[in-house]
């Protein structure tokens, strides 16, 4: 197998409504080659998109409306804690509703659809002669029974969500009958590792993927399990 590189991107400016973020990652002067990996955080997508609400930081009900708001169903309580399934199909904390890395007086609300907005992403840099890359949102989600948090993929676009190894053999020839990767949750966890929480650095170039995961693809679709297949909802 090839080795994987991954490289941050520093330099992007705060981001505010309207910003285009395929154009802030060009003029970073990130090296962006055919058959890269570009994962972006979905905080500077979701102010790219003005998935922004002022709200009051002394007034918890005003930020637990929203989370209500952004919530199709609920399915855990626990004091100030909501497990809620958004519109998208996840299930997370809070509904996505998160205050970190931005200014006092304002939450950020989930991309209202992240593959779009990944496929948006990818649009813009492949008008950038020798630039065709896969693009993948990512966003940190804690697990279930697992302690600890790490970052998954909410959205993507010309990198598979999932590779079904289904039908192929293992080291020992034996057939696989259940194993599907999610490649892309791989990759968005793989990149926090050179972003981080708190170093400004909300995008990272990934470099030597298996070019076979290259093609259409959707988290929503892909990973995203349908309440039928659940045996916990």
């Amino acid at each position: 197998m090839n080795p994987i590189e991954i490289i941050p991107i520093e330099g992007l400016p705060e981001i505010h409504p309207g910003d285009r973020i395929a154009d802030l990652l060009a003029a970073s002067g990130a090296d962006l080659r055919e058959g890269d990996v570009v994962v972006v955080t979905q905080k500077v997508v979701s102010k790219a998109e003005g998935r922004m609400e002022a709200v009051d930081p002394r007034d918890p009900a005003a930020r637990a409306a929203i989370v209500e708001r952004e919530s199709v169903r609920v399915l855990r309580r626990r004091g100030d804690l909501v497990i809620s399934e958004t519109a998208s199909g996840f299930v997370c904390a809070n509904a996505g509703v998160d205050q970190s890395n931005v200014p006092d007086g304002y939450i950020t609300l989930l991309p209202v659809d992240a593959d779009r907005s990944a496929r948006r992403i990818r649009d813009g840099l492949a008008h950038r002669p020798g630039v065709d890359v896969g693009v993948i949102v990512s966003d940190t989600f804690g697990r279930t029974w697992r302690n600890g948090v790490t970052d998954v993929a909410i959205g993507c676009a010309g990198i598979a969500a999932v590779v079904d190894l289904r039908g192929t053999t293992d080291s020992l020839g034996r057939t696989l009958e259940v194993t599907e990767v999610a490649v892309a949750d791989e990759l968005a966890a793989a990149a926090e590792l050179v972003m981080g929480k708190s170093a400004r650095i909300p995008a990272a170039v990934i470099r030597g993927v298996d070019r076979s995961w290259f093609r259409p693809s959707s988290v929503r679709a892909e990973i995203v399990r349908p309440p039928a297949g659940d045996l916990f909802r």
